[in-house]
């Protein structure tokens, strides 16, 4: 009889543990990023009573497991820094804390699945509960450097100054310009065409080129040369009085247009007197700009996008570039490759910071710390790095968060049948207690 109670003690004992999960997964219901809790039963054997024997009872044994790789549905919202993981893999993640006592460490990592990150008072992108979000720094170009994949020494928590500034200097200028096809007529009067293109300098001020396109004229009176002189100058070149310098003159080109049926109108030839040779291939002449060599497309052979040749106005409308002046900074977005993206009043988008995804071979074997975040154990495995999307991983999705993985219903199931199990589990003691007694009587 005393191992019955002791069995029926076990019983208690197990099933207050599994009440306590079930507890813990109602209260979270509601919390995003929240793993449930499962509880197992395990029998206990001391002896089984072979051969006629008397048996023995082992009572119950409760262990409780977290389904970190069970995945919660994913809730929109409407803030571009809610985010969260589609697939396998979690966000690195370090305590707000830990950034006080200097840089921080591998050991420092941790992470989740989701989290509603903002701007904290000194630029740190972190959670309500401190967690600050983890990435790579992007180079000025927005290339992000190679970087260990399995260790965390690259990683930086991500600080944004939401009041930088930022210039995105112009490197291609594109030009769809026609120039009028009378104006080669042999004994025409040859003025030329001018155009400005405006282009921003690597601290993001205006600057101008010139561009002068010729007509010859010299052909007999009445048939077209279909040829011009183009003459490209830099306004950013300057001689010592502040005017622009005869090294303004940065490239002079001769363009012959196609005439015949089929390629009318299109680029048939460019050669450079001098400046940047042309590329047949891409189209373009590199030439010297304020900020370092730009491309400037004329558009290939045959291409009726780029320069064109027709009998219509002249017709510089149609010029594009990219660049742009000083912006201030508007609005920060991830998009689904990890990318931290700044967008500045300007138009300009800049990328800040790569942010990885986590993984590690068993995602259960993870240990569970405050605030819906885990941490490597030598159950789970070392941890590796991924491009979001890549590998086993998940893509990182911006204005969502993960829900919690609880079920209400299937939880309130558990809590009856092991209310149940408990008040069966007392009523045993209660009759061992009672046989006990019975026992005690008889010796009187």
């Amino acid at each position: 009889m005393s191992s019955a109670l002791s069995a029926g003690v076990s019983g208690l004992a197990a099933n207050s543990t599994r009440l306590a999960n079930i507890s813990d997964n109602i209260a979270n219901s509601s919390t995003y990023g929240y793993k449930r809790v499962d509880t197992d039963f395990e029998s206990m054997v001391i002896n089984q009573g072979r051969g006629g024997g008397l048996y023995t009872a082992g009572g119950v044994r409760a262990t409780t497991s977290r389904d970190v790789d069970e995945r919660g549905n994913l809730v929109s919202t409407s803030q571009p820094l809610d985010i969260a993981i589609t697939g396998r893999g979690m966000l690195p993640v370090v305590n707000s804390s830990t950034l006080l006592s200097g840089p921080t460490t591998p050991r420092d990592l941790v992470m989740t699945r989701t989290g509603s990150f903002r701007p904290d008072d000194e630029g740190y992108l972190r959670t309500s509960s401190g967690l600050v979000l983890m990435g790579w720094p992007a180079n000025a170009d927005g290339t992000i450097p190679a970087q260990p994949r399995d260790s965390a020494t690259g990683l930086q928590p991500i600080r944004i100054n939401p009041s930088q500034t930022a210039a995105d200097p112009t490197t291609r200028i594109n030009l769809g310009v026609n120039l009028p096809a009378t104006d080669t007529v042999g004994g025409a009067s040859g003025d030329s065409r001018e155009m400005e293109v405006e282009y921003f300098n690597n601290l993001g001020g205006s600057e101008k080129m010139t561009i002068t396109f010729t007509p010859d004229v010299s052909g007999t009176t009445g048939t077209r040369s279909n040829s011009w002189t183009m003459e490209i100058r830099n306004s950013a070149i300057i001689d010592d009085a502040g005017t622009p310098a005869d090294e303004s003159l940065i490239g002079t080109y001769t363009l012959t247009f196609d005439a015949s049926q089929s390629g009318g109108g299109t680029l048939a030839s460019v050669t450079a007197v001098s400046g940047g040779a042309y590329d047949a291939a891409t189209g373009t002449i590199t030439v010297p700009g304020a900020n370092g060599p730009m491309a400037i497309n004329l558009g290939r052979y045959g291409d009726r996008q780029g320069l064109t040749q027709l009998s219509t106005d002249f017709s510089p409308a149609n010029v594009t570039k990219n660049g742009s002046p000083v912006g201030n900074l508007t609005e920060l977005e991830i998009d689904e490759n990890g990318y931290l993206q700044a967008t500045y009043d300007t138009g300009f988008t800049r990328t800040l910071y790569q942010i990885p995804v986590v993984d590690v071979p068993n995602p259960n074997g993870l240990i569970a710390m405050d605030n819906q975040t885990y941490k490597v154990s030598p159950d789970s495995g070392a941890f590796y790095l991924w491009n979001s999307g890549d590998g086993p991983t998940g893509a990182i999705a911006g204005y969502a968060r993960e829900a919690s993985t609880t079920d209400v219903a299937a939880e309130l199931t558990d809590l009856i049948q092991t209310q149940r199990a408990y008040t069966s589990n007392a009523k045993v003691i209660q009759t061992v207690d009672e046989m006990l007694q019975e026992t005690a009587n008889l010796k009187r």
